[in-house]
């Protein structure tokens, strides 16, 4: 078995910090489906635009997501395409370990 590096350690360090707050998390959830703009993404998850930018600067941060310039603007995406699905298969386990924490009709997460 192969045993975790320094980086290895550090990468997944950076992971958990960025899942700890809800926002982050729903901005990577929503990035799963494909790229989007701050201010789409501030309108989804219902925060304004200026946490929606603390926010994706934070994401930038920890090596999650990525700028990409479009003329004047700019729109966000996963920064690595094995991140969509990880992310979906971490979702799978915790509704499996928790199913109540996210049931009925009003659930978007999965």
């Amino acid at each position: 078995m192969a045993t975790a590096t320094i980086a290895h350690t550090a990468a997944l360090a950076r992971l958990g910090y960025a899942l700890s707050d809800a926002t982050r998390t729903g901005v990577l959830l929503a990035l799963r489906s494909g790229p989007a703009y701050p201010s789409d993404l501030a309108y989804a998850i219902g925060v304004s635009r200026q946490v929606m930018s603390n926010q994706l600067a934070c994401l930038r941060g920890c090596g999650l997501v990525e700028a990409v310039q479009e003329g004047r603007r700019s729109s966000y995406r996963l920064a690595d395409e094995h991140l969509a699905p990880a992310l979906g298969e971490l979702l799978q386990v915790v509704l499996s370990v928790d199913p109540e924490c996210c049931a009925g009709e009003s659930c978007t997460c999965a």
